[in-house]
């Protein structure tokens, strides 16, 4: 009886001994497969996140169990590094604590607000339509002294850090604040010296980026066109020519090549026409530009144009004889070209 007893007792020990294995093994054991990055969308069910991890942990049925036990039911949405070897129960506090990674976030020259939009939601979880709404929200805008042509300045072209789940508002709200601390005292100062407010800083670089894509050249056009606005000139930048037309004929209108007639074009945005800045940005200006306009290089010229000596250059020149003499050659070259439009 008393052998009996002993084997009984040595049974339930290998028996609790199994069983608290199993358990350790389901808690503590290396559960995860690969590194990799999770996301997991708003309002995501536990049902729905076990789906979306399957193929990364060993054993669902072992993920749920674990969750259960800690009572892990409201999964948080947002973008989660999984580390190969990760055990259950480090994976259950990671997804429970809604300790998520940032992600980069990066954007350039959008020409629309409607193109910032689609370029955001590629990379967080809002959609452009509540990207669109937020940006174009006419409180929003007013309280910060924007207007719906003016918005797209207030997007520095950059890479940011955002968690994957934050909203739209939100977005928006940390880029104005991105936006201010890009006009530290140091750039307001240099505006002032340049006669410019913010705004029309922005707006002056927006033209120096279509302008040029030669960042080593925007200093010297940024100076240009800055001559030519202290000397009350028109501006004559054809960049804000070919955004008037696509004002007036739609985004998708090409234009290769501006031709006398688009100079008579009835716009505000018409720098032939009007003197001074046009109303708004023509397009989002990136450091360079901003930055072009702030630190603009000295000189006298105030004549421009298309090098076809040096492609994707400029001929610069102070006096119109000059200028003219550049021009006839370029319009020969462009005509050579082939290019009506």
């Amino acid at each position: 009886m008393k052998n009996k007893i002993i084997y009984i007792f040595l049974g339930l020990l290998v028996a609790i001994a199994i069983v608290g294995y199993n358990y350790y093994q389901k808690i503590f054991a290396p559960a995860t497969t690969k590194n990799t990055q999770l996301f997991v969308p708003s309002n995501t069910s536990l049902a729905e996140l076990t789906s979306l991890i399957k193929d990364v942990i060993t054993d669902t049925d072992d993920f749920s169990w674990v969750a259960s036990k800690k009572k892990f039911t409201k999964p948080k949405g947002g973008m989660y590094t999984i580390k190969e070897g990760m055990n259950m129960n480090d994976l259950v506090n990671l997804l429970r604590s809604g300790n998520q990674t940032p992600v980069k976030v990066s954007f350039n020259n959008q020409e629309t607000l409607e193109k910032l939009a689609g370029r955001i939601a590629q990379q967080l979880e809002t959609d452009s339509i509540s990207l669109l709404n937020a940006f174009k929200d006419e409180t929003f805008l007013a309280k910060h002294n924007f207007t719906e042509k003016s918005a797209l300045g207030m997007y520095i072209p950059n890479q940011y850090e955002f968690y994957w789940n934050t909203s739209a508002e939100k977005f928006r709200n940390k880029m104005l604040s991105h936006y201010n601390t890009f006009w530290n005292t140091n750039r307001v100062q240099r505006a002032k010296q340049q006669g410019l407010t913010k705004t029309e800083v922005l707006t002056l670089a927006s033209i120096v980026q279509k302008e040029t894509a030669k960042i080593e050249e925007r200093p010297i056009v940024a100076g240009l066109y800055l001559n030519r606005y202290k000397s009350k000139w028109p501006l004559q930048a054809d960049p804000t020519i070919i955004y008037a037309l696509k004002q007036k004929h739609g985004d998708d209108f090409v234009v290769k090549r501006v031709l006398n007639k688009d100079l008579e074009i009835n716009s505000p945005y018409n720098t032939y026409k009007n003197v001074g800045l046009p109303p708004s940005v023509i397009a989002m200006p990136d450091i360079s530009a901003i930055d072009a306009v702030l630190n603009p290089a000295k000189h006298n010229y105030y004549y421009m144009c298309a090098s076809v000596d040096n492609i994707g250059f400029h001929e610069f020149a102070a006096t119109i004889g000059q200028h003219n003499r550049n021009a006839a050659k370029y319009q020969r070259w462009i005509s050579n070209q082939g290019i009506k439009r």
